[in-house]
């Protein structure tokens, strides 16, 4: 194998890593500039997962099992905000509580499915520029949902910044008492918003059944959910800090394969762990820098609203 092609397989194994990572980001990224916190991204993932994989073992099509990994986090998502925005739980617990729930749920579900080949999606190939050398193969030549991942953080920056529609959810995010004065509906924005991330950690539990290993592993999320949060926070809510970081944590994660097959003497449960302890040492930069972490952030985040009475 060429240089150039080796390069190649790491940067398509970095992106196959990464997209899980982004479509959960994103979608969160989406709930916190509404000013809510949602901790459950694991569980929603992992139900998608799950939700996923055995509606496309029922139908044979992938593109259904998408479809329910989409409804089923969704669904998951609409419990969280009946819970935090109606009955105004606490957010950090009852989303906690929803990774426990998601977990739980998923094991269950899947143990019939456990052993079973999965149906993987095929790759699109963009006629024309997928035979663009080196170029080609990386950007033009990939699934469904990691073109989609793109064209999301493309939507979600021109929604949030260039549209009526992101001004608010930024407003209810912000000052959601004044939204409120100004006659929005902050309990509705925010429980669309809400749906949107979980539809989006749908997608990526579906990736991780459907396309990242096309079997369903109990706890095949380990973690992924948790980095998701912190890209979040380590992209200070910008949609394109979040596709950097999100390729930058799956590289991380990569690396450890890599490093492995080139014979690095370092122990195995040390190049696991480089992911998270990455996300650590982010978290820690950033929680030192004051600067950095007001930067963006709501100013309504994890707050809840009462409207008046």
């Amino acid at each position: 194998m060429s240089d150039l092609s080796m390069i190649e397989a790491v940067l398509l194994t970095i992106i196959t890593a990464s997209t899980p990572l982004l479509l959960a980001a994103i979608g969160e990224l989406v709930v916190e500039r509404s000013g809510v916190l949602n901790l459950g991204v694991e569980g929603m993932m992992i139900v998608g997962a799950v939700m996923g994989f055995a509606a496309t073992q029922a139908t044979g099509s992938p593109y259904i099992g998408i479809l329910a990994a989409m409804i089923s986090g969704v669904a998951m998502s609409v419990l969280f905000g009946f819970l935090t925005l109606n009955l105004m739980t606490n957010q950090v617990a009852t989303g906690l509580a929803l990774t426990i729930l998601g977990l739980g749920l998923s094991g269950m579900i899947g143990e019939a499915f456990i052993g079973q080949p999965g149906i993987s999606l095929k790759p699109i190939a963009i006629p024309g520029l997928s035979a663009i050398p080196f170029i080609g193969p990386l950007l033009f030549n990939q699934d469904i949902l990691v073109y989609a991942s793109y064209a999301l953080v493309i939507a979600v920056y021109f929604v949030l910044f260039k549209s009526r529609t992101g001004l608010i959810i930024r407003a209810v995010g912000d000052n959601h008492g004044s939204a409120h004065s100004l006659g929005y509906s902050v309990i509705k924005v925010r429980y669309l918003a809400v749906m949107f991330g979980g539809a989006c950690s749908g997608l990526a539990g579906a990736y991780l059944s459907l396309i990242y290993t096309p079997q369903w592993v109990e706890g095949m999320t380990a973690g992924r959910g948790w980095i998701a949060l912190a890209l979040v926070v380590f992209a200070s809510w910008r949609p394109a800090r979040v596709l950097v970081g999100a390729y930058l944590f799956g590289a991380v994660s990569i690396l450890q394969f890599h490093a492995q097959a080139a014979g690095i003497g370092l122990p195995t449960q040390f190049m696991s762990a480089l992911p998270y302890l990455a996300t650590i040492i982010v978290l820690i930069m950033i929680s030192r820098n004051k600067t950095l972490a007001k930067v963006n952030t709501p100013a309504c985040l994890g707050k809840p609203f009462v409207p008046d009475r």
